[in-house]
């Protein structure tokens, strides 16, 4: 995370079994690809094992960072206050890595902008 430092950070927790995810995966890649010379970053961090991420990733590449965190990963988004472990679950930190947004379930533009506008 400190890579991540001083720069707007949307943290994504996703898995390839579960649909919303993969629909927001694109949304995700075209709002890093048009924001990221103004500092954004974009993390998707997968509640999942690696064989099924790279799959998807083939058939599906994104443009933002991807890691595999497995069952680990549920446990890291309930302390980011995802009390609930579904996905996929968005945290996004301003430029001083304090949480500026969570939501659970998936995003949609009007999130993303309002965000974007919020932390400029």
């Amino acid at each position: 995370m400190a890579s991540f430092a001083g720069q707007p950070l949307l943290l994504n927790f996703w898995a390839t079994w579960c649909a919303p995810c993969r629909q927001e995966m694109p949304l995700l890649d075209q709002f890093f690809q048009q924001h990221k010379q103004a500092g954004w970053r974009v993390l998707g961090l997968a509640v999942d094992s690696v064989a099924p991420v790279r799959s998807y990733l083939r058939q599906q590449p994104v443009s933002f960072a991807v890691a595999v965190a497995g069952m680990d990963g549920a446990e890291w988004a309930r302390r980011l206050g995802n009390a609930d472990g579904a996905l996929p679950f968005t945290v996004v930190f301003d430029r001083r890595g304090h949480i500026h947004a969570r939501q659970l379930g998936q995003i949609g533009g009007s999130d993303l902008a309002r965000w974007q506008h919020a932390l400029r």
